[in-house]
Parts: structure tokens; sequence; C-alpha cells
């Protein structure tokens, strides 16, 4: 079970964003994540007149490894470690480990 989804909010912990939040946009393999806004870079494209795309320099977001980034808890205001519960019918669900709620997915 992946701690961190598609669509979660979430803290940027190192790096040159760090405390920026944005959401999950997609996972990209097993440790690594894309977050809107987060981890922008400088791309130089080249122009393609067949997919009818013009040249320049474009802003891309790359991918950030899992670990670089923390689950936004909104009932404290700051990032928190996730912990999996099993409920009395098997069912596996995510929490946050400071408080023990469910996290709202």
């Amino acid at each position: 079970m992946n701690k961190i989804r598609k669509g979660d909010q979430v803290v940027v912990l190192t790096g040159r964003d760090k405390g920026k939040r944005g959401t999950v946009s997609a996972r990209i393999d097993a440790d690594h994540v894309t977050v809107d806004g987060i981890n922008l870079v400088k791309k130089h494209v080249r122009p393609n007149p067949m997919k009818g795309t013009t040249g320049g320099i474009v802003d891309k977001t790359m991918p950030i490894h899992q670990s670089n980034i923390a689950i936004y808890n909104p009932a404290t205001g700051k990032a928190d470690r996730v912990g999996i519960k099993l409920l009395e019918d098997g069912k596996k669900v995510r929490v946050f480990k400071s408080s023990g709620e469910e996290i709202k997915a």
C-alpha cells in the first residue's frame, strides 16, 4: 500500500522548494512522484510543426523522491507521517501518526 497517493496534499521537506505545498499529480514509479508547482525546471524545447508545438523555454515539473515530501494534515496545519491501520473487517486504511485519524482521500 502506497502511503502517498495521487491527489494527496503534500509538503516539501528538503530542497529548494522546502516548505511549499502542492497536490500529487502522478506516481512515476515506486519511489518518485510529481507534485503540481514543485521541482519546476526550465526546459528548452524544439519546435515541432507536425504536432503543432512552438519552440522555446517551457517550465516542466520533474519527479521528486517520496522521502522528500510528507502528507499535509489539515487539522494541525503541518506535515505529518502516515501509518497503516487494520480495521475489524480486514481492510487497511491510512492514518495520521500524530492523531490516529483516518486520511480522507
